[in-house]
């Protein structure tokens, strides 16, 4: 009988300035579903753990296209992945509960989505690089599917997780936390590993490898352009990203 995973059981340990630098990665080929909660574990923990949403500030700065360094605010996907609505700019967010930095972007890009503009289509992509991961990816695409998956939702497990230290990274947990916020959970769990559910996971997991995704939070922008580092500077670069594929969308118009 396989030993159940409990990330809680596992000693927390500070990790390097640079992961700060860098954002949640994924492990390496030999790392197991342990180390990426280990992992989360020491972030939410760490003594310069980014600030919490409610800390933190939502001010973006101003970027303009021709301020925009490639190799430096952003990288060009050698394939572009497709876009959902081909008439529209599209903002995709890879992210991960359990990462401390995910979290701390939330504010300003939420802040954003405040006043996102018409012509831009927002999509929230769970990443699925490890097991621990496909967990939460799992999760979310379950209750979406449902038709129960809200912004006030989202922020509620991301708070739970990084402000009351919960360790939901498992069927059991999330299924126990979905259904206190409620969602049936009857139909969770039998959604969970359902042919609808692991085809969206395996699309995420897809776009996320052709993006050259090695952590998160990523943002992708029209499908050309990963998007990471800040998160105050991140949404800048994305505000750049969007007015360039305006011009180049009018440049190319008849």
């Amino acid at each position: 009988m396989a030993t159940q995973f409990h990330p809680v059981l596992f000693a927390v340990a500070i990790l390097p300035a640079a992961v700060w630098l860098t954002g949640c990665s994924q492990p390496d080929s030999t790392a197991t579903a342990a180390d990426a909660a280990s992992s989360s574990t020491a972030a939410s923990t760490s003594t310069t753990a980014p600030e919490s949403p409610s800390a933190a500030s939502t001010e973006t700065l101003p970027t303009t296209p021709s301020a925009l360094v490639e190799g430096r605010d952003y990288t060009v996907i050698k394939t572009p992945l497709n876009v959902e609505k081909p008439d529209q700019i599209e903002v995709r967010e890879f992210f991960w509960y359990g990462c401390s930095h995910c979290y701390a972007l939330e504010p300003s890009l939420n802040n954003w989505l405040a006043t996102k503009p018409a012509d831009v289509n927002f999509i929230r992509t769970p990443a699925a690089l490890n097991p621990v991961w496909e967990q939460n990816a799992r999760a979310y695409y379950t209750v979406e599917g449902m038709g129960k998956m809200t912004d006030a939702l989202h922020d509620q497990l991301f708070n739970t997780i990084h402000q009351q230290q919960k360790q939901l990274f498992d069927q059991p947990a999330l299924a126990d936390f979905y259904s206190k916020a409620g969602v049936d959970a009857v139909a969770f769990n039998a959604g969970y590993n359902s042919f609808a559910v692991t085809t969206k996971v395996n699309q995420s997991k897809q776009l996320a490898q052709r993006a050259g995704l090695s952590g998160v939070p990523a943002l992708v922008v029209n499908g050309r352009y990963l998007v990471s580092g800040e998160p105050q500077q991140m949404i800048s670069t994305v505000n750049g990203l969007i007015a360039q594929e305006r011009q180049a969308s009018a440049a190319a118009a008849p």
